[in-house]
């Protein structure tokens, strides 16, 4: 038996290769290697591979901004490949890896919403398709395992990553989680890319909303809330790697945490895939947690489950090769994390083939494409929030203003891990303005040689110009571009009037002047989603302690108002803004998030009535920062869900409620709901995995009333009863589109698993209780008309896979518009 035998199961191929590794390669393979160390882009050199790579390496990382376009990048990994193929002593492949939350974070690939607009086309079918897409394109550059997706549940609106996520709800995030890796990892990891979730766990639930601060998390929601997405993708998607959080839980740093990452990830949750630091997780455990030395710190993450330290190794080097040999460091648990790092390298199918072709006709091709699917989903995602009747637009020969900081700029539909926006995040590292983590080890290297290498490489491409290489690379459109092609007899005028930030420029008189000869104003407003670069109202590392727009935009919109004029709000949005100032003032509001490079078009299309507004909020959006957190699934005497029974129900200076909920979307046309049915199928041949679980079925009619065809996204909410501890006031259990044309009619028939409805019960099982169960059907968590109450029977059940069920819709044509001859 050897490992270089095909037939084997790449567990066993690992093991019999493990047997084989000296200390030091063992060690290796759990850590990686930025190519800024090896030379790269342009001075890549054998002398280099020797002094790096010649123990083998575990990943390359970050390719993304090393090579300069997809086939650079192939060509890159090919070269690393054949190094450790040829002149290393087991010619042990590496995983080459790279950032891919909405496309592959690099120059040259094809680019998407970012996550919270995926999440607000409510379509993980779409983002399946997306996420296959990026496998294909990673596959063929060489690329073989991703740093996503985001399966943190956001609920507070103070912290700045909060776009990167699937939104407040677990159902939402654990629905697109599982598409996006079963779209990613496709059906072998021999043509697949290893899909990483992240940060695990309760990363985005941190003291003040603040980005790597400590999580206080009791055990109960933790697991129910937290975990969920998690377990979803690995019990539903086998999940095969997970990253840890920055923060602590309960004073333990998660990098370091056994009862985390071994207990409840691999032990509760099912786990058997690898665990990957965050970039320098251990490096910020020593120096910002100041939770122990190099190596206790080493030795904790080793024996906490933490599988491979990234980017470079920190505490996973020398202190830990001596730890080993010294018997100080258990071996076995070094064993564990190399034979768990080896088994996805076999089956990858690295050791047969690890190179790509590196034609650039082949790989630069591909990996630009899906422009069309870019364009379908953002179509999808666009939210109309409000319209006093001024929307659709007609092309009837007017004029129309567009003003405001997003205006004449393609770079608001980009977001943090999106690659416009890390050219201004190097201008900040470079002028000083910002740190980034992980970067600091690559300005920092011990080689004076590859700082400067890198250095050089950041200032060439902090030369390019974000805004210009935007709309050049793909294509992009602004906002007043789009609505200029989309309304071609209108007349378009535009200025800036502000910058985002109120430090920046403005000339709010100029943009007055041309909203006084308009006939609508437009005002493209809202946020600005950069990493660690100072200049930024959210992203990683750019948390906010109000959650307001820039002053000196509300007195844009204020003067605007004055005029008299319809005036429309595009809000350019990552997260929730308490857009309470500006609500009274504008007669229509439209966000499209962070749209991507289809933005400005699909935007355009909303506005101008040619498409169909049919997206809907992954998150509620409060009146004031003082409600945060605000979420839909709060407890009963909790925010929103105040009651009667309370003493004091109200804040003193500020009612309760969201300024728009949860699923809030309004549509071009209007919808009716009705005939619901809603029952409990006990006969044990209607689960939903056929297993005979209990299923919920729940039935209702959707007409199309108006005179538009359109888009009903339809919500089922429940609320469980409660025994002894607090339950969700009502959940989100089920959800579909339903596509219509004016006067057609659908049955809607959803099936929910009742094991979904699952919790952490006051003895700390997780189980379902008889009894009533409140159903609520409508369109967002707020407008909920169709209601009905099913009984659960029998006895109380433990559930072993808690978060291992998702609902299933089947959408019925009943009636079609030329049957009832409209």
């Amino acid at each position: 038996m050897t490992y270089t035998d095909p037939n084997l199961s790449p567990a066993e191929r690992a093991g019999e290769l493990l047997s084989r590794m000296t200390v030091a390669e063992k060690v290796a393979q759990l850590t990686g290697i930025l190519p800024h160390a090896l030379g790269a882009p342009d001075d890549v050199s054998q002398e280099r591979f020797v002094e790096h790579l010649g123990q083998g390496i575990g990943h390359l990382c970050g390719v993304g901004t090393a090579a300069g376009s997809p086939s650079g990048i192939a060509g890159l990994a090919n070269s690393v490949q054949r190094y450790l193929r040829e002149s290393t002593r087991l010619a042990i492949p590496a995983i080459v890896h790279n950032e891919a939350l909405n496309g592959v974070v690099a120059e040259g690939f094809s680019a998407f919403p970012t996550a919270i607009g995926l999440a607000a086309t409510w379509d993980p079918d779409r983002v399946e398709l997306m996420a296959d897409l990026i496998r294909r394109q990673m596959r063929a550059a060489g690329i073989h395992q991703a740093l996503s997706p985001v399966l943190d549940v956001a609920r507070d609106a103070r912290w700045g990553r909060v776009h990167e996520t699937y939104g407040e709800d677990v159902l939402l995030a654990s629905a697109f989680g599982v598409s996006y890796v079963r779209g990613l990892q496709g059906d072998d990891l021999l043509d697949g890319v290893i899909a990483t979730a992240k940060h695990f766990v309760g990363y985005s639930a941190t003291e003040s909303g603040q980005n790597m601060a400590a999580t206080h998390l009791g055990p109960r929601e933790l697991f129910d809330v937290h975990a969920a997405p998690f377990e979803a993708a690995i019990r539903l998607a086998g999940l095969q790697s997970v990253m840890n959080s920055y923060s602590e839980i309960d004073g333990q740093p998660v990098a370091t945490s056994r009862e985390v990452l071994t207990d409840l990830l691999r032990g509760r949750l099912g786990f058997e895939g690898t665990v990957v630091s965050d970039y320098r997780s251990l490096f910020y455990v020593v120096q910002r947690q100041r939770a122990g030395d190099t190596a206790s710190v080493g030795a904790a993450a080793l024996r906490a489950g933490l599988d491979v330290e990234l980017p470079a190794p920190y505490a996973y080097g020398e202190e830990l090769i001596a730890g080993i040999e010294s018997g100080a460091v258990p071996s076995a648990d070094l064993d564990l994390a190399v034979h768990r790092t080896l088994t996805h390298k076999f089956a990858l199918g690295l050791f047969e083939n690890p190179f790509v072709d590196d034609d650039p006709i082949v790989v630069d091709s591909l990996a630009s494409s899906g422009r069309d699917l870019s364009r379908m989903i953002t179509d999808e995602s666009i939210t109309l929030l409000k319209n006093d009747g001024v929307l659709p637009l007609t092309d009837d020969g007017g004029s129309i203003a567009v003003l405001g900081p997003h205006a004449d700029s393609v770079m608001s539909g980009f977001g943090n891990y999106s690659y416009p926006p890390f050219l201004e995040t190097l201008r900040a590292i470079l002028s000083g303005r910002s740190r980034m983590a992980g970067m600091e080890q690559a300005l920092s290297d011990p080689d004076p040689a590859a700082q400067e290498r890198m250095r050089a490489r950041m200032e060439a491409i902090s030369r390019l110009d974000p805004e210009r290489m935007a709309r050049e690379s793909y294509d992009a459109l602004s906002l007043s571009q789009a609505l200029a092609e989309a309304l071609p007899r209108t007349e378009i005028t535009t200025a800036p009037g502000t910058g985002v930030l109120d430090a920046e420029s403005h000339d709010i008189p100029a943009a007055l002047a041309l909203a006084s000869a308009a006939d609508v104003v437009v005002l493209a407003i809202g946020g600005r989603s950069v990493a660690f670069a100072g200049r930024a109202t959210e992203g990683e590392g750019s948390d906010s302690a109000t959650i307001e727009l820039p002053a000196r935009q509300v007195e844009l919109v204020r003067e605007v108002a004055k005029l008299g004029k319809p005036v429309i709000a595009v809000v350019y949005m990552g997260k929730p803004y308490a857009l309470a100032a500006i609500e009274p003032l504008v007669d229509a509001i439209v966000t499209g998030y962070i749209p991507g490079p289809e933005g400005g078009r699909s935007l355009a299309a909303v506005i101008s009535g040619s498409a169909e507004p049919s997206g809907r909020l992954p998150f509620t959006i409060p009146r004031h920062v003082g409600q945060v957190p605000l979420y839909h699934a709060q407890k009963p005497g909790s925010g929103q869900r105040r009651l009667a029974a309370d003493q004091f129900t109200e804040y003193v200076d500020l009612e309760n409620s969201p300024l728009y909920p949860f699923g809030h979307g309004l549509s071009y046309t209007a919808f009716e709901r009705c005939d619901l049915s809603a029952e409990v199928d006990a006969d044990g041949d209607g689960g939903v995995d056929g297993d005979g679980a209990d299923v919920l079925r729940v039935e209702l009619t959707v007409r199309n009333v108006g005179d538009r065809a359109g888009t009903d996204v339809v919500q089922v909410y429940v609320s469980p009863p409660a025994f002894t501890i607090t339950r969700p006031e009502r959940q989100l259990s089920a959800f579909a589109r339903v596509e219509l044309a004016p006067g057609e009619a659908a049955r809607v028939r959803f099936r929910i698993d009742v094991r979904q409805l699952g919790y952490t019960c006051e003895d700390g099982r997780f189980v379902v209780d008889p009894g009533e169960y409140g159903v609520r059907v409508g369109s967002s968590s707020e407008d909920l008309p169709l209601t009905a109450t099913v009984a659960v029977g029998g006895a109380r059940r433990e559930i072993e896979t808690p978060h291992a069920y998702l609902p299933a819709a089947d959408v019925s044509v009943l009636a079609r518009a030329t049957e009832q001859g409209s």
